[in-house]
């Protein structure tokens, strides 16, 4: 995919700002420090499909310099990693990306993307371990590849929110409702449009997920 998009610095939100209106977080400047204020973590662990956007996602949105472990794909994994309609992909996430964002003063997200190839699925476990939410992305090419981690997150009872990144080639485009269809997703886990790429776009898919385990948790707390 392309390079990722910043937008300009704006002003951070007060503490009493909900998620759902906390307004842009200063643009990745790489030392970008924690507030004195910040007092709320949240582990967000970002999977999919091999090539689908995550450590784009990541990039995009983290506020300090991103942790990538990507490695150039060689010879060596013709025939292991499926490469598909992303043939002119050359690196690969061996590991896992890590990047963070502050959505106010005292919420901030710790974000962990996934590898997508099916050789380092077994790292999944590991890093789902201590997470509050995570992040489907979907290419609706590869619709397919996106069962495994719906399936891992659903097995782990994760709260999870799916993310369709439209890509410039996306002729196809499916609607939501269609997708939703496809991959049997229930009424109750939301579904949105975004564009890796675009830093407003993937902010935007956080806070639908932090909206979404915020109003789980209202749910839990009325029905205990």
């Amino acid at each position: 995919m392309g390079s990722a998009t910043s937008d300009p610095p704006a002003s951070a939100a007060p503490a009493s700002a909900s998620p759902a209106t906390a307004p842009e977080a200063t643009a990745p400047s790489g030392r970008k420090p924690l507030t004195d204020a910040a007092e709320t973590g949240l582990k967000i662990v970002v999977v999919g499909g091999f090539g689908v956007g995550k450590t784009t996602l990541v990039r995009s949105v983290s506020e300090i310099r991103p942790l990538n472990t990507e490695e150039v794909m060689t010879q060596a994994g013709v025939g292991v990693d499926e490469t598909g309609s992303v043939t002119a992909k050359t690196t690969t996430t061996v590991a896992f990306d890590f990047g963070r964002i502050s959505l106010n003063d005292r919420m901030v997200l710790y974000l962990f993307g996934a590898p997508g190839q099916e050789r380092f699925w077994f790292l999944w476990d590991r890093l789902f371990s201590g997470t509050l939410g995570a992040v489907v992305l979907v290419d609706t090419r590869r619709m397919d590849d996106s069962w495994y981690a719906i399936d891992r997150l659903e097995h782990h009872r994760t709260p999870f929110v799916v993310a369709v990144n439209r890509f410039d080639d996306d002729t196809a485009r499916h609607s939501l409702d269609e997708i939703r269809q496809a991959l049997a997703l229930p009424d109750h886990v939301p579904l949105i449009d975004c564009d890796a790429r675009v830093r407003t776009s993937g902010k935007t898919v956080l806070v639908t997920l932090v909206d979404h385990l915020y109003q789980l948790a209202l749910a839990q707390e009325s029905a205990s």
